[in-house]
């Protein structure tokens, strides 16, 4: 008679599971509360973001102002959430469009080479020789504050990381078996490129974005602290700490609760690079 097989445990199977996947959970945690907290604004935000209430003003936390108050007598927790949908905008909208054109623009340079490949680099060249930072605030100071303002901003100078992430590999996919393979049996330019290319091409980028989230919801917020981003009375968090600097020995709630924020959106889309660069075997 042969000997019962040995089953791991279930428990055991799944701990080892969430031990290999805890950044990716907790990433992804943090960041469905985000979304759904943006979602449910109306429902959960207990005031009008944008209510003053001056008998209020710079109160401390209490069951009535869990987040305290504003020197305009607004609640903060209520500014907080609803800055939650803007914070997501930024970010999301603000990867978006650099991701989308950088993939572009690098998928074309890689693929053709020669001139089209010089001029490309060229652009490049030209870009990375001023600082980002400089550079897209220029491009916001011409074009005037605004969210509209900072997401033109971001497409022309985002794109050129995503670029040079997809050229590199193209490159070097283009001569690939599959990719000769493809060429020999008279496929369209446009099917190589973007049916059996970029597909292999593109893990890195795609690891870049979550890291790239977090390079852009610090800028959305920087802009908007120096007044060329979002404006008031809106509630977004880069003008809560802005709003909230003169108080910050008296009043830290205003700054704190919005700075905090900012830091835990940050982390989750850090956490998630670092789970999707494990899982697509990507590493930075």
């Amino acid at each position: 008679m042969s000997a019962p097989a040995v089953r791991l445990p279930v428990s055991r199977g799944l701990s080892r599971w969430l031990g290999e996947h805890l950044s990716l959970l907790a990433g992804a945690g943090i960041l469905a509360f985000f979304i759904l907290l943006a979602l449910a604004a109306p429902l959960v935000a207990p005031y009008d973001p944008v209510a003053q209430m001056a008998d209020v003003r710079l109160q401390p936390p209490s069951l009535a102002h869990p987040f305290g108050t504003d020197n305009f007598g607004r609640d903060v927790l209520s500014r907080v959430i609803w800055g939650t949908r803007i914070d997501l905008q930024i970010a999301f909208i603000g990867v978006a469009f650099p991701f989308v054109i950088g993939t572009l623009l690098g998928t074309v340079a890689g693929f053709f080479g020669g001139i089209v490949d010089t001029v490309f680099m060229r652009v490049i060249d030209i870009i990375l020789a001023f600082p980002f930072l400089v550079l897209m605030l220029s491009i916001i100071a011409i074009l005037g504050p605004g969210l509209a303002s900072f997401y033109i901003a971001m497409a022309l100078v985002g794109w050129v990381s995503y670029a040079r992430l997809v050229r590199a590999q193209i490159l070097v996919l283009k001569n690939s078996d599959y990719a000769v393979a493809a060429v020999s049996l008279g496929f369209s330019r446009a099917r190589i490129m973007f049916r059996h290319l970029l597909p292999n091409a593109i893990a890195g980028s795609l690891v870049f974005v979550m890291s790239d989230a977090v390079l852009v919801l610090l800028n959305g917020a920087a802009i908007s602290y120096l007044g060329l981003g979002v404006q008031p009375p809106t509630a977004e968090w880069g003008i809560m700490v802005a709003e909230g600097q003169p108080f910050v020995t008296t009043a830290w709630w205003i700054t704190l609760f919005p700075g905090l924020s900012i830091v835990f959106l940050a982390f989750a889309f850090s956490l998630l690079g670092d789970a999707l660069g494990d899982l697509l075997g990507v590493h930075e």
